[in-house]
């Protein structure tokens, strides 16, 4: 069993519960616990012990918004998403250095979330039509598996996509849920494959699993009191603090 001090299991516990509450209540919060369980454990070690927890959380989720999916979105960007998570198994395998990676990708999301905001206000006909174009699905789905691949960090990408769609909360959710389950299964063999999850990291989860299903309690019980629009601009908030975090990290 990891050896780890009163405290940092305090903070793994807290980011065991935000785990569930970003599946099924406010997605993004993710990128936190990514942070936070970054400088608890080794950068590298940390993905394969945040991994079964976030599939954890994605099962409730899929479960409980499973009639809320906009499988269209999902079907057109998944093979995009597959050759990002390719990119990032490579990625993986061969550099073990991140950091020039996080600050592209921090400059990225921070410039996608702009444009988003530029287009709500402008309301111009190429800002109505960019999320419907095959070359934003494409650069969004292959980001969206490239950051998740290397870093659990997809939650920022996922959010801009799904919020220039303008989709309903509950569908945002529910899409979000559908892809996260998917790609994070298909992740265990390469995490596995590249020592990232072994006995010792999963007999830990196992002790989190109750603390996660408390946060998907609490995420389920929160989302209908939140008017669209201020979860819309939670959303965003909690992205821009994901994209600044990949940035100073």
């Amino acid at each position: 069993m990891f050896d780890l001090s009163v405290a940092a299991i305090i903070f793994v516990v807290i980011c065991s519960i935000f785990i569930g509450i970003s599946k099924t209540g406010l997605p993004t919060m993710g990128i936190f616990v990514v942070a936070v369980m970054a400088s608890i454990f080794p950068a590298r070690e940390s993905l394969g012990i945040v991994l079964p927890m976030l599939i954890t959380a994605d099962v409730i989720a899929v479960m409980y918004y499973r009639r809320s999916v906009n499988w269209r979105t999902l079907l057109f960007m998944f093979p995009w998403v597959l050759g990002g998570l390719a990119a990032g198994f490579i990625m993986l395998f061969y550099v073990q250095a991140s950091r020039p990676i996080e600050i592209v990708l921090g400059i990225l999301i921070l410039l996608l979330i702009s444009l988003q905001l530029y287009g709500d206000r402008q309301k111009t006909s190429w800002a109505e039509k960019i999320p419907q174009s095959t070359w934003f699905v494409a650069v969004m789905g292959t980001l969206a598996g490239f950051t998740t691949m290397i870093g659990n960090a997809s939650g920022p990408v996922m959010a801009i996509f799904l919020l220039a769609l303008a989709l309903p909360k509950q569908e945002f959710i529910g899409t979000g849920a559908w892809f996260f389950i998917s790609v994070n299964l298909i992740k265990v063999p390469m995490y596995a494959a590249l020592g990232l999850i072994t006995v010792e990291s999963l007999t830990f989860n196992l002790w989190l699993v109750p603390p996660i299903l408390i946060g998907t309690y609490l995420g389920i019980k929160f989302l209908p009191l939140i008017p669209q629009q201020v979860f819309r601009v939670i959303i965003m908030l909690l992205t821009v603090f994901g994209g600044i975090r990949l940035l100073i990290s």
